[in-house]
This record gives C-alpha cells, structure tokens and sequence, in this order.
C-alpha cells in the first residue's frame, strides 16, 4: 500500500481559499470529521478550542472568527509539505471588529489531510501578542510586571 500524499497543487489552492477567508472554497477543502483546534485563551478570544466536523469549522471560520476580527491579510511566510501532513507560519494582519484597530500576529498552522481534504488543524498563534492587541494594552504578568516588546512568547 502506498502512503498517500497531499498534492501541492490542494495545499496551494486550500492556502488561496484560507488567506481571503472564502468560507464557501474553504468548505470545499474540509473532510466532512475535520477536527480544527486554535490554541488560545478562550476566554479572550472566543474563537480558540477544539471544534469538530464540517459545520461547526465552517461556522468557526465564518462566524465566531470574525465575530473578534476580520482577515485584513494572511500572508505564508513559509509551508512544509510532507506526505499528508502541511505546517505553515504565517503573519496574520486583522482588524478588530468593535473598533476597527488593526493588529497584526504570527500563527503556525499544523494540518493533515485525507482524500485532498483537511481532516486535522491544529493553530497555534502567537496568542501573548494577539490578546494584548485585542485588548490594547500589555498583560501583567508575575508580580504586576509588563514584558516588554519581544521578551516573551506564548504558545
């Protein structure tokens, strides 16, 4: 039996889909048992935790997702493909849906797919950075202590 390898030419057309956030090509691209995780505080943005099958990615993407911020960019800045499996870094750029500020953080995407569809995402965003933009201001930390710009990175 051979193992079974994404073709290029999927992931490429799944990344066009994803960068614009072209919910209905993005569906097209979703095993209908995609699992899609982004790590994050759920708490502060709504849109991190684990959801599961096609509905509930689609509604993810579609709704809860830019119910925080919506995609102003989405650009790869690197992808490795290995058999059924991608791993992309990528700057995101997006405005905050209450008040339009615009906040820009790395997130690393994780994925593996079946039948030329993903059935697996795991997000793992600069989730530090993101929920100080979002709030707009730095976090405390230990003791009330701020970090400074790039001292520290959560994952």
């Amino acid at each position: 039996m051979t193992a079974y390898s994404v073709p290029r030419a999927v992931v490429d057309a799944f990344y066009q889909a994803y960068a614009v956030r072209d919910v209905e090509r993005i569906g097209a691209f979703l095993h209908d048992e995609v699992q899609w995780t982004v790590s994050g505080p759920a708490d502060l943005l709504p849109f991190c935790g684990t959801w599961r099958g096609k509905p509930a990615v689609v509604d993810l993407i579609g709704r809860r997702v830019p119910g925080v911020i919506r995609a102003v960019s989405f650009v790869r800045q690197v992808y490795v493909v290995s058999g059924d499996q991608l791993a992309m870094l990528n700057r995101q750029t997006a405005k905050r849906t209450d008040d339009g500020r615009v906040i820009s953080f790395r997130v690393a995407n994780f994925m593996r797919f079946r039948d030329d569809k993903v059935i697996q995402n795991f997000s793992l965003l600069d989730s530090f950075d993101a929920v100080e933009q979002v709030l707009g201001h730095p976090l405390a930390v230990a003791d009330g202590q701020t970090v400074a710009a790039g001292d520290l990175v959560a994952l």
